[in-house]
């Protein structure tokens, strides 16, 4: 097999760019970090960010757009925004499940309570499950693993020590 000078340069050449690649490390652009937490931790990392947020996604039923703004033409929505007052509505709510679980529930019934989360009164709709009118009717229809028949039944039992 003959080497022609043009084809020893072409391996060398893909030579030279792959080690040189190597060697490149992909640094996350300062651009893309979150900006405008309020509630969240300022160096929250962007895996942690985006489980959270996928976190309150199911909660809630909803997708992206239902907190953060899209505008037109964009491709991504514009999470530091405020524009949309759901948005404004999910952090006063933050505030409030913090509340709940670290002021009350941690302090009352000596552990025997869960914390709660979005989920817990949302259930996986837009808005929240406050009243009994909000639950089926026929409470054979009721799926147990989403709506508690009792109070009791949210409630973890007294461990026995």
């Amino acid at each position: 097999m003959i080497i022609t000078k043009k084809n020893a340069v072409f391996v060398l050449l893909i030579l030279l760019i792959t080690i040189s690649q190597s060697f490149t490390t992909f640094k996350r652009d300062e651009d893309k970090k979150p900006t405008n937490l309020k509630i969240l931790q300022k160096d929250i990392s962007e895996d942690e960010l985006h489980h959270v947020m996928r976190e309150y996604s199911r909660a809630l039923g909803v997708k992206c757009g239902f907190c953060h703004e899209r505008k037109e033409g964009q491709k991504h929505a514009d999470f530091a925004s405020d524009n949309k007052p759901e948005k404004l509505v999910a952090r006063e709510m933050m505030l409030m499940v913090n509340d709940i679980n670290n002021k009350y529930l941690a302090t009352a019934g000596k552990g025997r309570f869960e914390k709660i989360s979005c989920v817990t009164c949302h259930m996986g709709r837009k808005v929240p499950i406050i009243s009994v009118d909000s639950l089926p009717k026929n409470p054979n229809q009721r799926d147990p693993k989403k709506i508690p028949l009792h109070i009791n039944d949210t409630i973890k039992a007294p461990q026995k020590q």
